[in-house]
């Protein structure tokens, strides 16, 4: 019954990921043309600057989310609601009083900056939004560091599908308060306000909806907050935030190397390809994502067997569903790209980089599902040494071989490394991670403080 119940909230899970995703995708592309016209270039400009400052803090939370994500799987497969709601008010405790701090700072500060200067606003009237439109952008996020919490909590409990649902929510309402703004003819301010609260606003309401009628006893409460909680939650979400900023370079140095190797103009058009297979490897996230939770619910029953089986099926699928669309960038990847980009800036590639994409592409794929076991159980510390091994071995490999063969050569390093550093890593970690649960369903299991699994009677009192 379990597994059968684990199975569906996985696929469903999957589906609505993707659906989700596609509204995600979709809203941006209502509101970019409306909210230019109304706003004109250089606000529109501004607030997209802006914006970009706040995408750079997405670890902002220090990997408290994930972290409350894995403790959560495990506990809700125990049934412990009293430690899952001492976990979950212990990370809202943290978060919002962080939240709270950052904002507190942020009133402090936002004279003191000179953001028309610093945004390079020319126009007079646009300056004098500078200020409320850095108020509202970076608000906003600081607002939601903690209300994103919920979507964690629904994760871990599997209700992944109905936290899709709701953020499908926050994107069309976002672009409906938008349109609607315009519609009205708002000061440029509310439309950007209109924009930015939605996301938020949706978070809070699927909250109160979770915490108020659907599960009350997890409700955050000031008296379940724990210290010995909250030490953990942070212990373990640093790791997770540093293993994402890890990751993060390793991934995203291309751009820096081949722009100091090669020049700006071909560093221009490697990032208009990586744009290209960046849809791949968003793919692949959304796809394995729901892994984590189930592999968490799973292991923490012992069941084994189901996590290997899953985790076979879910890497055959997702190198399955990206080797179709990449041997189709390779083959017609020049065409796409002239149709798509439309300038003659772009020069015509040659069909190794997007093969060496495409094998990259695929190389991500295989690991993924491997990552997801280690994730759902706080394993982390094989991640670290492939993914620091990659940084070591990708930046002189790239280096050299863009010396020698171009933009390929850059795209080739990055394959091999990834190939003999990280995949290596996600098999070991992942062969580690099964091999510490017992296969006993029986035998009842639950997180220590130090995220390991501990039988019962070797648990110390929490």
């Amino acid at each position: 019954m379990a597994r059968r119940s684990r199975g569906r909230a996985l696929v469903t899970g999957i589906a609505s990921s993707l659906a989700g995703k596609a509204v995600g995708l979709a809203a941006p592309l209502l509101i970019t043309p409306v909210a230019f016209r109304y706003l004109g270039a250089e606000r529109y400009g501004m607030w997209m600057a802006i914006s970009s400052l706040t995408a750079m803090a997405l670890f902002a939370d220090f990997g408290l989310g994930n972290g409350l994500l894995t403790r959560l799987s495990r506990l809700y497969a125990t049934g412990e609601g009293r430690a899952a709601a001492r976990e979950i008010a212990s990370a809202y405790a943290l978060l919002g009083t962080l939240s709270v701090a950052l904002l507190l700072v942020l009133l402090v500060t936002v004279r003191l900056v000179p953001w028309p200067t610093l945004l390079n606003v020319e126009d007079p009237a646009v300056a004098r939004d500078a200020r409320a439109v850095v108020l509202l952008c970076f608000g906003a996020f600081l607002v939601n560091i903690p209300l994103a919490l919920i979507q964690r909590v629904q994760y871990a409990h599997q209700q992944v599908a109905q936290s899709n649902l709701w953020q499908a929510v926050g994107s069309i309402a976002s672009a409906g308060l938008v349109v609607t703004a315009v519609a009205a003819h708002a000061s440029p301010p509310l439309v950007i306000a209109a924009a930015v609260l939605a996301v938020p606003l949706v978070n809070l309401a699927n909250s109160i909806c979770y915490f108020g009628w659907q599960d009350p006893s997890l409700r955050p409460r000031v008296r379940d907050v724990r210290a010995p909680v909250a030490r953990g939650l942070l212990r373990l979400g640093a790791r997770f935030f540093a293993l994402s900023l890890l990751s993060s370079v390793a991934l995203n140095i291309d751009g820096f190397l081949v722009g100091r190797v090669l020049g700006l103009h071909a560093a221009a058009n490697y990032a208009v390809i990586l744009r290209m297979f960046a849809v791949l490897a968003l793919f692949v996230t959304l796809v394995n994502l729901p892994l984590w939770p189930a592999n968490g619910e799973a292991l923490a029953r012992g069941d084994v067997a189901w996590v290997r089986r899953s985790t076979r099926r879910m890497a055959c699928l997702s190198a399955a569903a990206v080797t179709l669309p990449a041997l189709c960038l390779v083959l017609t990847g020049n065409d796409i790209l002239r149709i798509w980009v439309r300038s003659d800036d772009l020069e015509r590639m040659p069909a190794s980089l997007f093969g060496a994409l495409a094998a990259w592409s695929f190389l991500v794929a295989v690991a993924a599902p491997l990552f997801m076991v280690q994730n759902s159980v706080g394993l982390l510390r094989p991640q670290f040494v492939g993914w620091g091994a990659c940084l070591a071995v990708a930046v002189p490999l790239k280096i050299f071989l863009a010396t020698r063969v171009g933009l390929s050569g850059v795209a080739i390093a990055a394959a091999m490394s990834y190939g003999i550093t990280v995949l290596p890593a996600a098999v070991v970690g992942y062969r580690r991670a099964l091999a510490a649960v017992p296969t006993n369903e029986s035998s009842p299991f639950r997180m220590e403080r130090d995220d390991k699994y501990t039988p019962r009677h070797l648990r110390r009192p929490a």
